[in-house]
């Protein structure tokens, strides 16, 4: 049976998932360093170059199966509200890393966007169940992955939607932003932590429901 996945989400020592004060300049807020990043882009490295490794494991685990994908309009890019315009296509080019439907959760509706390399982008304000029925059917028998951000995970998580979630936990911290499991409620009491190991870079943390 398909499954919603999270893969990669990175976090700090005391939960934020973002930096506060998202903006062009700052597309995972103030505070959110490259560094934080720095094990999953290395290990996407070793991948290519058919190295093994905690690190690498997972983000070889976090391609498998995927057939479509749902994202936070945050995710999307950094503007708030109404669209000024259409102009802003996504942080990754004309040729995102998906290659296949994306759906964008967000209040303020615009056209599907289809970019180069099978992805496109298609706006929805519908509810959580709704939108994750129409990924299963565009993912035709494969899994969903939630990209990002945090909001949208805890959207899924309270809903208990999610059947497996993986975060890496980088040893700093940032002190304000948003936490990946701030405003959940009773979601947390349908997972359990499956598994959790380090790296000399991040400690990798699964939760599945139970």
């Amino acid at each position: 049976m398909p499954k919603l996945r999270v893969h990669n989400i990175t976090i700090s020592l005391d939960g934020y998932a973002v930096g506060h004060d998202q903006r062009l300049e700052y597309p995972l807020g103030e505070g959110f360093s490259e560094d934080m990043h720095a094990w999953m882009f290395a290990a996407m490295r070793d991948l290519a170059e058919g190295k093994t490794g905690i690190d690498v494991d997972h983000v070889a685990r976090s391609e498998e199966n995927i057939g479509a994908t749902i994202m936070g309009r945050n995710m999307f890019g950094p503007q708030r509200g109404p669209w000024p315009d259409e102009t802003w296509r996504g942080w990754w080019g004309e040729n995102p890393p998906y290659h296949n439907d994306v759906f964008v959760h967000t209040h303020h509706l615009r056209p599907a966007l289809v970019m180069e390399g099978g992805t496109t982008f298609h706006f929805t304000d519908e509810p959580v169940e709704k939108v994750l029925e129409r990924a299963f059917e565009a993912a035709a028998g494969k899994d969903v992955r939630i990209g990002g951000g945090a909001a949208t995970v805890q959207q899924y998580l309270r809903a208990g939607l999610i059947d497996e979630l993986h975060f890496a936990i980088f040893p700093n911290l940032l002190g304000r932003g948003e936490r990946l499991f701030d405003n959940l409620g009773d979601g947390v009491d349908g997972y359990r932590v499956a598994e959790l190991v380090s790296s000399p870079a991040v400690t990798h943390a699964v939760l599945v429901r139970r």
